[in-house]
């Protein structure tokens, strides 16, 4: 897979890939975290502030990781980590592939398979769980694909936390297979829209890997 430019920057001080839009989130924890530790030997309040704030720090690196992924082979992948919620044929013939994304999982997304973004459409709404039926009314971007096999849409959803989506392409763009596409701050669903005679080889309650699960059937 060639290299994309959509990759983020990986800290050589913290070993660790971190992904892009996480900084509004991160900065603030890890400042305040190093000036708690930095000044805890000398003020009792400074120490007490040190373990929570050092501890926040370390689950917002947590959260917003992005490991390198190897790519798999398959006509449609995962774009999200996380649990399959639902899987639900649609009027159209279509088959919606709904994936919840908890805290603890990665939350940058990947391109399900390549082509050209056809459009990229921010649509704002609420933030109940994305677990939640009414989730459905969320926050939202609506993605479209030209692909090879027709128009392939996929939904980035936002849940109760998860008060922001960041996309990463703009329309336009050629993506590869599994290239970064955007993040969803903390926990989410993403929805992918299977093309009509395209049957899912994933079940309820299975564990995808984003870039690597494949969500078609041969």
């Amino acid at each position: 897979m060639p290299h994309s430019s959509t990759s983020a920057p990986r800290d050589s001080r913290l070993g660790v890939r971190l992904a892009r839009g996480a900084s509004p989130w991160l900065l603030p924890t890890v400042a305040t975290a190093a000036v708690s530790l930095s000044r805890s030997r000398r003020s009792g309040r400074w120490a007490a502030l040190a373990v929570p704030s050092t501890a926040l720090a370390a689950g917002m690196l947590w959260f917003f990781r992005d490991p390198d992924r190897e790519i798999a082979q398959g006509r449609v992948i995962s774009p999200a980590d996380g649990v399959v919620q639902s899987i639900m044929p649609w009027k159209d013939g279509r088959t919606r592939v709904a994936i919840f994304m908890s805290p603890l999982n990665v939350h940058v997304n990947r391109a399900p398979l390549a082509g050209t973004v056809a459009s990229v459409e921010h649509i704002p709404g609420g933030f109940v769980p994305a677990f939640n039926k009414e989730s459905e009314n969320n926050e939202r971007v609506v993605w479209h694909f030209d692909t090879e096999i027709g128009d392939v849409e996929m939904i980035q959803i936002a849940g109760a936390v998860a008060r922001r989506i960041v996309p990463y392409v703009p329309q336009g763009t050629k993506v590869e297979q599994g290239e970064r596409i955007g993040l969803i701050r903390f926990g989410s669903r993403v929805d992918v829209y299977l093309p009509e005679g395209i049957e899912p080889a994933v079940e309820v309650g299975q564990v995808t890997k984003a870039g690597v699960t494949r969500l078609d059937r041969d």
